[in-house]
């Protein structure tokens, strides 16, 4: 997909953390697929896609639902937290081209911030050690948020807490449920999948970019 000739003025910036800041998503996979191997079952494309960008107990319902199984959303979740809690203890990878995208950020002075479905326990944990955190304008998590991706709370409420239209603010995110969130809100929605997200529907995005390096993505900061 191509962006469009003409796009309007960015004037703030909310950017998805797992999979498109950090490489996170294979973490994610191994707990899901522990989690589910202890009962019978093993991960799949199918339900992470489910899965993704759902929030807490949101997220482990679409498990719950998917495999049939006989137990709480609520339980599963602290099995799945103390999982990834040993995991992300460990380090995460950064994503292709994230140093020189925040450097492009920075430089050109418009306001971002961070919009994750992730609990802020565990984002904290990874921005630890991360320089450019006091560069974030906001810090939004999914504790912040009732509603979870794809419903579009998380950028309706980034664009607030910049005190942009949301139809000005740049989104980039690479699952299909952010993307479907980042259309709902009115964003301009930019989709960059990850390996583990490239077969997922991106309808309403201006851009599918092939990573945080493509030059049609840095394009949008001029």
């Amino acid at each position: 997909m191509q962006s469009d000739d003409t796009h309007p003025k960015i004037s703030g910036i909310a950017l998805d953390m797992d999979g498109l800041l950090f490489d996170t998503e294979k973490l994610y996979w191994d707990v899901g697929d522990t989690v589910l191997q202890r009962r019978g079952f093993r991960f799949s494309h199918e339900l992470q896609q489910k899965m993704m960008g759902r929030v807490g107990t949101q997220a482990l319902q679409q498990m719950v639902d998917h495999h049939g199984l006989g137990e709480t959303a609520e339980s599963l979740l602290v099995e799945s937290n103390e999982l990834y809690g040993e995991r992300i203890l460990q380090g995460v990878d950064p994503m292709p081209g994230l140093e020189e995208w925040i450097e492009m950020l920075i430089q050109s002075e418009i306001p971002f911030g961070l919009a994750t479905s992730s609990q802020r326990k565990f984002v904290d944990v990874i921005f630890k050690s991360i320089s450019w955190r006091k560069n974030l304008a906001f810090m939004l998590t999914g504790d912040d948020v009732q509603n979870g991706k794809p419903h579009p709370e998380m950028y309706l409420t980034a664009a607030a807490r910049l005190g942009v239209e949301p139809a000005s603010m740049l989104v980039l995110e690479d699952s299909g449920n952010g993307c479907a969130a980042a259309v709902a809100a009115g964003t301009y929605a930019v989709a960059v999948p990850s390996e583990h997200t490239r077969g997922q529907n991106f309808s309403g995005a201006k851009l599918v970019a092939e990573s945080l390096l493509d030059p049609r993505l840095h394009a949008l900061l001029r």
